[in-house]
C-alpha cells in the first residue's frame, strides 16, 4: 500500500508538470482575486479531477473508445475552452477606486470552483490522462482495494497541494503587479486559452 502510493505521488508531480489552461487560470486569477479564491479554484479542479476518476474506474473508458464521443468530447471542449480565452481578453483594465469606508462585495467562490471545475473538466486530455491511468490500475494484478484506493489519493493529493502551492507563489508575486501588468496578463491568458481550444479543435478535426 506504501509502495502503491508513492506511485500515485509521482504520477501526481508528472501530471503537475504539465503547463496547459488549468495552469494559467490558476495563477491569474490568484493574482487578480487572491490565494483563497484561487484555492477554492483549485478544490474545483481536483472535484473534476474525481469525477473522472470515479467514470474511468468504473467503466467509462470505453466510451472515450468511440469516435463520435471523441468528436463531441474534442469540438465541445475547444469552443468551452475559446469562450474563457474571449472572456479573458474581453477584460478592461479596472483601476480601483477610493470607496470611502464602503465595503466591495469579493469576488464569490462558487463562480471559482465553478471555473476551475469547468476549465479541468472540457479538456479531453485530462479525461484520456485518467483513462490511461485506469488501463495501468487494470494490469496491476497483485494490488488490492487499498493498493488502488492509494495510488489515486496519492495522485489527487499531489496534483492539489501543488495548485495550492502554485497559488501561494503567484500572491506572493501579486504585489509586484501594476494594474497594466495585470491586464497584459488577462490577454495573455486569454490567447492561451484561444490557443489550447484551437488545437484542441484541430486535433479533433484531424483524427
Amino acid at each position: 500500500m506504501i509502495q502503491s502510493l508513492w506511485e500515485g505521488v509521482s504520477m501526481g508531480l508528472l501530471l503537475s508538470a504539465i503547463v496547459g489552461p488549468v495552469f494559467f487560470t490558476l495563477i491569474q486569477n490568484s493574482m487578480e482575486h487572491g490565494f483563497r479564491y484561487a484555492a477554492v479554484l483549485a478544490l474545483g479542479i481536483l472535484m473534476s479531477d474525481t469525477v473522472y476518476v470515479i467514470l474511468t474506474f468504473f467503466g467509462i473508458k470505453f466510451l472515450a473508445e468511440d469516435i463520435y464521443f471523441q468528436l463531441i468530447l474534442g469540438y465541445v471542449g475547444g469552443l468551452i475552452l475559446i469562450g474563457f480565452g474571449i472572456s479573458s481578453l474581453l477584460k478592461k483594465k479596472i483601476s480601483r477606486p477610493n470607496t470611502g469606508g464602503i465595503e466591495i462585495p469579493t469576488k464569490r467562490k462558487r463562480t471559482a470552483f465553478a471555473k476551475g471545475f469547468g476549465v479541468n473538466g472540457v479538456n479531453p486530455f485530462v479525461l484520456l490522462f485518467w483513462i490511461s491511468i485506469a488501463s495501468l490500475v487494470s494490469t496491476k494484478d497483485l494490488w488490492q482495494g487499498a493498493d488502488i484506493s492509494a495510488y489515486y489519493f496519492g495522485i489527487l493529493l499531489t496534483v492539489f497541494a501543488i495548485d495550492l502551492l502554485k497559488a501561494f507563489l503567484a500572491k506572493q508575486l501579486s504585489h509586484m503587479m501594476t494594474p497594466r501588468l495585470m491586464w497584459l496578463l488577462n490577454k495573455a491568458v486569454g490567447l492561451v486559452m484561444i490557443f489550447f481550444g484551437l488545437r484542441l479543435i484541430w486535433h479533433t478535426f484531424g483524427s
